[in-house]
């Protein structure tokens, strides 16, 4: 094992157990397995194997991710994963606020409030990563393409939420790019997982691809971008 430590938010299921895998298995880090739910948390740690820590987080929950932040004192990389969607089919003038609230808590906010708890001991890794998933569905590119399939897509609250995130990515980007700290977005593509009651043609272990990719660059390697695992994606 490498002396490497990460953090995985919402790392329980799908994708982000799939980078909690690669990174413990593939890459030799610690990985502290991020979840709402305690009992969740440490099966999922128990499934991974002995490079597996369970943590309690809440990303919605101040509390939570304070006492988080005040449990860990060294730290090289955090993927910002966990996310929900919460709308079935509604358009966009028939989604209700209290929804697009709910959605920006957990995919916008607590990215933000998870980051920033945790920057301190970030910057004071080598060389740390931060990664945010994100999705095709933010990207303004594809969302405004006529006959893009995105652009057909109704999920007003998930998509703005994630095209806030890219937006998120920049700015922190920005602040730290005299750090040897980079910040960039993971596009999983559309992967089979409970978010979208495993709909999609992709496996979560194909979406955590890019993300720990990304968990991992060299120094040379980007900051501020949009990737999926092909390479970047259109904004």
């Amino acid at each position: 094992m490498s002396d490497r430590i990460a953090l995985v938010t919402g790392a329980n299921k799908g994708i982000g157990f799939e980078i909690a895998r690669a990174l413990g298995t593939e890459h030799g880090m610690t990985v502290l397995v991020g979840a709402r739910d305690e009992i969740r948390g440490k099966a999922a740690a128990e499934a991974l194997g002995d490079f597996a820590r369970p943590v309690r987080l809440d990303v919605t929950d101040p509390a939570s991710v304070a006492a988080l932040a005040a449990g860990i004192d060294r730290l090289d990389v955090l993927v910002n994963n966990a996310g929900v969607l919460l709308e079935r089919g509604a358009p966009p003038s028939g989604t209700p606020l209290e929804l697009l609230r709910d959605t920006f808590a957990v995919n916008v906010f607590g990215v933000v409030a998870v980051t920033n708890a945790l920057l301190p001991v970030l910057r004071q890794a080598p060389a740390a990563r931060i990664v945010n998933l994100g999705s095709g569905l933010g990207s303004l590119a594809f969302t405004t393409e006529p006959g893009h399939v995105y652009a057909q897509n109704p999920l007003l609250a998930y998509n703005a939420s994630k095209t806030a995130l890219n937006a998120i990515t920049v700015s922190f980007a920005n602040e730290l790019r005299g750090t040897a700290i980079k910040v960039n977005t993971a596009d999983p593509g559309y992967c089979a997982t409970d978010l979208n009651f495993h709909s999609g043609p992709r496996t979560p272990a194909q979406g955590a691809v890019a993300a720990v990719r990304l968990a991992t660059l060299p120094a040379d390697g980007p900051t501020g971008g949009f990737f999926d695992d092909e390479g970047p994606v259109a904004w």
